[in-house]
C-alpha cells in the first residue's frame, strides 16, 4: 500500500507533510517524496529511496518552503523500486499529483501520450494521470474541472493529490477505489490515505465516497 498526505494552509507546510508520512509508514513503502509550491509556477520536489528518515534528512538539507504541497511513500508495483519512479510526479512544470492504486489501461494511455509528444521519466502507471490532468489544464480548463475530465479516462482504482503549479490556492483531491479522507482545520485543509496521519493537526474530517473530487 501507498501513502498520501497533502496540505494547503496559512503556514509552511513541509513539518506537517512529513509528519503525516512518518504516521503512514505501517502502511510498507519503498521510497518516499514531497513537492511543495514556494511561489506561482516555483515548485521544489525532493523524493527519496528508502524510509521517511531518509527523506528527513534530504529536508533538512534542501528545505521546501510553502504553503501547498503533497507527500507520498510509494510500494513498488509499475517500475522498480527507484527514484525517477517515485512520487510526485510532475509534467512540463505545470500539473504535480500523487496517486494510489493501480491504473488498469495505463498501457494505451502511455501509447497515446507518447504519440502526442509527452516524454515519460518513469515506468509508473501513474505518470499517464499526470499527463491526463496537463492536457485539461492546458486546453484551458481550471484544476477541478481537469481532474474531473482526466478521470473519465483512467480505468482501475484511484487517490489523487493534484496541484496545479500556477495556482497557488487550490488543491484538488479525487478518488475511485483507494481511501482518501480531507482534514478540516482553520482556514486550511489537508487530505490524506488514513485519518492517522492527519491527528496532529486536526479531529474534523471529511470522507470521500466514490467519484468524488473535492
Amino acid at each position: 500500500m501507498c501513502g498520501i498526505v497533502g496540505a494547503i494552509a496559512q503556514r509552511p507546510v513541509s513539518a506537517i507533510l512529513l509528519e503525516g508520512l512518518r504516521r503512514l509508514e505501517y502502511r510498507g513503502y519503498d521510497s518516499a517524496g514531497m513537492a511543495v509550491l514556494e511561489a506561482p509556477g516555483k515548485l521544489n520536489r525532493v523524493r527519496t529511496l528508502g524510509k521517511v528518515a531518509r527523506l528527513k534528512e534530504e529536508l533538512a538539507a534542501t528545505p521546501l518552503p510553502g504553503t501547498l504541497g503533497v507527500a507520498h511513500t510509494r510500494w513498488a508495483t509499475h517500475g522498480e523500486p527507484a527514484v525517477r519512479n517515485a512520487h510526485p510526479h510532475v509534467c512540463r512544470n505545470r500539473c504535480v499529483l500523487v496517486h494510489n492504486g493501480i491504473i488498469e489501461n495505463h498501457e494505451p494511455l502511455r501509447q497515446a501520450q507518447q504519440a502526442a509528444g509527452h516524454a515519460f521519466t518513469s515506468e509508473t502507471d501513474t505518470e499517464v494521470v499526470v499527463h491526463a490532468v496537463y492536457d485539461e489544464l492546458a486546453a484551458g480548463y481550471a484544476l477541478a474541472d481537469a481532474v474531473r475530465r482526466a478521470t473519465t479516462r483512467l480505468v482501475g482504482a484511484y487517490a489523487l493529490g493534484v496541484i496545479d503549479i500556477q495556482d497557488p490556492d487550490r488543491l484538488v483531491a479525487a478518488r475511485q477505489g483507494s481511501p482518501l479522507v480531507i482534514g478540516v482545520g482553520f482556514g486550511e485543509h489537508f487530505i490524506a490515505s488514513d485519518v492517522f496521519a492527519l491527528l496532529p493537526v486536526t479531529h474534523r474530517f471529511i470522507f470521500l465516497e466514490e467519484g468524488d473530487i473535492a
